[in-house]
């Protein structure tokens, strides 16, 4: 990402050094992942759609710990191997969203609550700017070669309410608590980097 583009992160003293973590990250453009893999301060394993894991970026998607799921269904395969990584103290990367959008958390759905929930892993706010700010005029599909891209880390915090509770009612909490923070984070990231 360095040799590419010119990524400044901030903030990434608020990631804990150790344990489980999940980055909440919006998603407008194709290389928000891929950015935030390259500049985190953790090695992070992402939620990934199988759609992804064509020809060789697949056994390559695999290799760094990527985790492949099917959206057109309830992935168990995916769930458990995602549940693994917070289990084992690693940090999952999710895009709340579920595809990629405008990037402004308008419409979560309910997995990173899930995952939230269940694990008891904090979840720590991601904002990716500038990645669609500018076309690049040798490629136009990526923002311009050289150009600034921001990634910002926000405070971790719990999703749930501390009861432990499951339920379908829990985890519609959890997501509207979640929402909140994240556009409070986005709204602050883009004060602090002026876009």
């Amino acid at each position: 990402m360095y040799g590419f583009w010119k990524p400044r992160v901030l903030g990434a003293w608020r990631v804990p050094a150790s344990g489980p973590v999940i980055f909440a990250v919006n998603h407008a453009h194709n290389i928000d992942g891929p950015m935030l893999m390259g500049t985190a301060p953790r090695p992070v394993h992402f939620l990934i759609k199988k759609e992804a894991f064509v020809g060789p970026l697949g056994p390559f998607l695999e290799g760094i710990g990527q985790v492949k799921v099917d959206r057109e269904s309830t992935d168990r395969h995916a769930i458990g191997n995602a549940l693994g990584v917070l289990e084992q103290g690693g940090v999952l990367g999710i895009f709340p969203e579920g595809t990629r959008g405008e990037g402004d958390f308008a419409s979560l759905r309910a997995g990173l609550a899930y995952f939230a929930v269940r694990s008891g892993a904090p979840i720590v706010p991601v904002a990716v700017l500038g990645s669609t700010e500018r076309r690049g005029r040798l490629v136009k599909a990526l923002p311009p070669l050289r150009g600034r891209v921001d990634v910002v880390f926000g405070d971790a915090f719990d999703a749930g309410d501390g009861s432990g509770r499951r339920t379908r009612k829990a985890l519609d909490e959890a997501t509207v608590r979640i929402q909140g923070q994240l556009t409070e984070h986005l709204e602050n990231a883009r004060r602090l980097t002026g876009r």
